[in-house]
């Protein structure tokens, strides 16, 4: 499997951006750490070995970069209002640079999405914002009501990064065309948002599978047992 460490400097953070790419071709995967993660989490707790035949085959090629959530929503050393201002210019790194940059290097229109508990969050929030950028999105025990982080603050920037409220709403017709799978657990301590927000896709008649597992919880084994289950359906 080829692996490839990048860094370059994002116009949007103000700061150089860490990342590992793996694979050579295929469809292009975001694939965010879970909460507080780096870039290479993913790869330290198997969730890249666990989707290797995928890699190795050249259906996908996936791209893992830091998250930032020290800086974002677990900053807890600032306001929310700049919490959520610095999460503005995460996404507009991700929709600008990142997603533009792994479709041209891959000759597709369109990225899939995906991350693991609060990499969950990152996957659904960009794939719920910007659909037209996105042709799958797979959070696996994913949180979507990020206002657990405001400490009671509400302000638009947070509307426009908090799924459960800004969905409802959205009529973007890309939403009714991406192929949608939440993971979650019988066990999960994320089932009830999992279930929350299947509940508001269902109510928009927006395609999509709740995938609860028997018998398993929040974890990185349910989570290796899920993502290439998900890949297999594109």
């Amino acid at each position: 499997m080829k692996e490839e460490h990048r860094k370059w400097y994002s116009y949007n953070l103000g700061f150089d951006v860490d990342m590992l790419v793996f694979g050579e071709r295929g469809r292009p995967v975001i694939l965010f750490p879970t909460s507080n993660g780096r870039y290479y989490q993913n790869k330290d707790h198997g969730l890249i070995d666990a989707i290797s035949w995928f890699i190795d085959e050249g259906l996908v090629r996936v791209y893992c970069p830091d998250s930032y959530d020290w800086l974002c929503w677990y900053n807890k050393g600032v306001h929310p209002a700049e919490r959520a201002r610095n999460y503005n210019q995460y996404d507009k790194m991700l929709l600008e640079e990142l997603v533009p940059w792994a479709t041209l290097e891959t000759g597709n229109s369109k990225a899939i999405m995906a991350g693991c508990s609060f990499g969950g969050y990152h996957a659904a929030n960009f794939a719920f914002k910007h659909p037209e950028k996105v042709s799958h999105v797979f959070p696996m025990s994913g949180i979507f009501d990020i206002r657990r982080q405001t400490d009671g603050f509400y302000n638009d920037d947070i509307y426009y990064n908090n799924p459960v409220d800004f969905l409802p709403g959205s009529n973007q017709p890309d939403l009714w065309q991406m192929g949608i799978a939440l993971g979650t657990a019988e066990f999960d301590i994320c089932l009830q948002s999992n279930e929350i927000l299947s509940t508001i896709l269902r109510n928009k008649n927006i395609n999509h599978w709740l995938d609860i597992r028997a018998g398993e919880t929040h974890d990185w084994p349910v989570w290796k047992a899920q993502f290439p289950h998900y890949l297999s359906t594109i």
